[in-house]
């Protein structure tokens, strides 16, 4: 069974109530998923590794700053937003997915272990509103179709290393989808996790130009 301590081998600096978050969502997402299911069986026995550090490996990449903002697009149980919103609590999190039933996980799942740093709308992307410093998501669509809803979402003002833009957890080989995205980085997964799940995993990076 894995449990917390994957995440502690890798984020050893955490506050207790964030240790206590990150406990918590085992039991709640088991409870969730019994009524509404976003995670399948084999994965709910791994969420600390399949799920919830997965979602951290975005923050391997990069670290968020107090104050910051962060759309999650497509968000489904609430990954990566909701452990990226344990891990940063002064950033503040906007999560979305186009089907209602999801968020109302998210919201049970962040009610649950009391975050107070994320909210969770039942939207599609293009209908969200503001700017964020970036946006994340996980694997929700090629590349090319997400820039197209994500466009003109940035911040112009940086405040972090990475440019504002598109942290995207994706896996496998990437050449072809990325192949008219040349601003695009990526980011193995493996130079921070040794764990074998991680060996086609990457973030992808692609800063988006702001406009007004």
């Amino acid at each position: 069974m894995i449990t917390i301590a994957i995440i502690l081998k890798y984020f050893p600096d955490l506050t207790e109530t964030q240790i206590q978050q990150f406990t918590q969502l085992e039991e709640l997402y088991k409870e969730w998923n019994a009524q509404i299911n976003v995670i399948s069986r084999k994965d709910i026995d791994e969420l600390y590794i399949r799920h919830i550090l997965h979602s951290l490996g975005i923050a391997k990449v990069q670290p968020f700053k107090p104050g910051s903002r962060i759309l999650d697009v497509g968000t489904g149980g609430g990954f990566p937003g909701i452990p990226l919103a344990i891990l940063f609590p002064e950033t503040e999190f906007l999560l979305v997915d186009s089907i209602g039933k999801k968020i109302k996980v998210v919201n049970g799942v962040a009610e649950g272990i009391g975050l107070t740093n994320l909210t969770a709308k039942h939207m599609r992307a293009e209908e969200v509103k503001g700017e964020f410093d970036f946006i994340v998501s996980r694997a929700v669509t090629a590349m090319p179709d997400f820039v197209k809803w994500v466009k003109n979402k940035c911040l112009k003002k940086q405040r972090h290393e990475l440019k504002n833009g598109i942290l995207y957890l994706k896996g496998g080989d990437l050449a072809e989808e990325l192949k008219d995205l040349p601003k695009c980085t990526l980011y193995d997964l493996t130079s921070y996790f040794e764990e074998a799940f991680f060996e086609t995993k990457k973030v992808v990076h692609l800063p988006l130009k702001f406009k007004p």
